[in-house]
């Protein structure tokens, strides 16, 4: 059991995500000045003003002790390309940025080039939102299985319970709506996620994106994007709908293109489905097709994740999003092996190597990055585009420069106050049944929150 005491620190988790970057929750423990007397052989580090200095101090400790050398340095929140964002705006300068990055952060050089890189990809193609914009989010709570390691809000429910959701869900739309356009907000962005919104019927999503239609302005909208997720829930039908009601980017998720792979983490579908789906979706002339891999799934090599994503871009998707499994606190993964991620960090890099190698050899570039935490290795998920399908919600969540309005079951609104560059949340609850019942205190909570500032 290795030892760390903090002195002058009354809140230790953000020094505690940094020694869990290097050992298991059961190999080390921490005290504080309210800690008395300590074990033996206990390491003493003193906070004196400055949070980061503490941070590479325990960074190099631990190096020591471990051998082990995460590339991220001592960086561990999700939004790295944010903070490239923010230094830049104050040095003006990449150069400065990259080696500010390598000396406080302890950045390795090319996680420090790639989300330099990343930032300035998205400054040249995307700029700063107008001051009226907002991105919209519509959650569909509902998936036809629960995958091994999802964390999100997902039910397994039939059309009559999914249709009892919409009503309540329809009010919110058309509440959001109205009050958006008497505020003068315009929609720039809308994504329609889930849980996968394409487990509704036809009707259904005819119905949604009716009310979408009807309650938004949509006269800036620069991308719709809706999930369709799980390949065995598209058909033709619901392409059409989709196409017919101007969506211009979708999701088909693989994960993987192993079926036994499938079946171990609880994916109901085939990798004949997924092809499947590809098909249909260019003959429905979806101009943007997104997909989703993870790196690090159980029982995986590296030569089966490049098999996996190889498939994929044979497949024709130009928008690819590698993801590292993370180890979520109420997945069905950390119940079974809540350490699981600890166990593969090398072959899960290597993963990640060779997709970047891919990805860029064929010409996608990286346009968004962020970070979970309990992933193999501490690694992070990069979003990937072709000829510059990328995704622009994807982003705008990412750098927070803009108000997120979330509705549904366990949307989370993020209110921007551009003077002081920070957001307030305005949170829904997960409970679909929950959000049905308590709809009205919804719509109050954002009259209240958002339309009222």
């Amino acid at each position: 059991m290795y030892g760390l005491k903090l002195r002058s620190v009354e809140n230790t988790n953000p020094y505690e995500e940094l020694v869990k970057l290097f050992l298991l929750p059961s190999q080390y423990q921490i005290f504080t000045d309210h800690d008395e007397p300590v074990p033996e052989g206990t390491e003493i580090f003193s906070y004196q003003g400055d949070k980061d200095l503490l941070k590479r101090q325990l960074y190099h400790a631990l190096v020591q002790r471990t051998g082990k050398h995460p590339k991220w340095g001592i960086l561990t929140g999700i939004r790295p390309v944010k903070l490239a964002r923010d230094l830049y705006d104050r040095m003006g300068s990449l150069e400065k940025v990259r080696a500010y990055l390598e000396e406080t952060y302890l950045l390795e050089t090319g996680k420090a080039r790639l989300i330099c890189d990343i930032h300035q990809y998205q400054r040249q193609n995307l700029g700063q939102p107008k001051a009226d914009s907002v991105g919209v989010y519509i959650g569909i709570p509902f998936c036809p299985t629960r995958c091994l390691y999802c964390s999100f809000t997902s039910n397994q429910k039939g059309p009559e319970e999914i249709q009892r959701y919409l009503s309540a869900l329809f009010q919110e739309i058309q509440f959001a709506g109205a009050q958006m356009k008497e505020s003068g907000l315009k929609t720039e962005s809308l994504y329609i996620g889930g849980g996968t919104p394409t487990t509704l019927t036809d009707q259904q999503l005819t119905d949604l994106l009716a009310h979408v239609t009807r309650s938004f302005d949509l006269s800036q909208l620069k991308e719709c994007t809706v999930e369709a997720g799980r390949p065995d829930t598209i058909t033709p039908e619901k392409l059409e709908v989709l196409k017919a009601f101007g969506v211009g980017r979708i999701s088909i998720n693989p994960q993987t293109m192993h079926d036994v792979t499938l079946e171990r983490i609880g994916r109901s579908h085939t990798a004949e489905q997924t092809r499947q789906a590809f098909q249909m979706a260019h003959k429905a002339e979806i101009p943007v097709i997104n997909a989703d891999l993870i790196a690090g799934l159980p029982g995986e090599e590296p030569d089966d994740f490049q098999a996996s994503l190889d498939q994929v871009l044979e497949l024709g998707a130009n928008n690819v999003t590698v993801h590292t499994l993370a180890v979520k606190r109420s997945s069905r993964l950390k119940e079974l092996d809540e350490n699981f991620h600890y166990r593969q960090p090398e072959q899960t890099e290597e993963m990640l190597e060779r997709a970047a190698d891919t990805l860029r050899g064929k010409g996608y570039e990286p346009y968004y990055l962020y970070r979970q935490k309990h992933t193999a290795g501490s690694t992070e998920n990069i979003g990937y585009c072709k000829d510059d399908a990328l995704g622009l919600y994807n982003v705008r969540i990412m750098e927070e420069a803009q108000s997120i309005i979330a509705l549904g079951a366990g949307g989370i609104t993020k209110v921007y106050y551009p003077a002081e560059n920070r957001l307030e949340r305005v949170p829904n609850v997960s409970n679909y049944e929950i959000y049905i019942e308590r709809i009205e205190e919804m719509l109050e909570r954002k009259r209240r929150n958002l339309f009222r500032r």
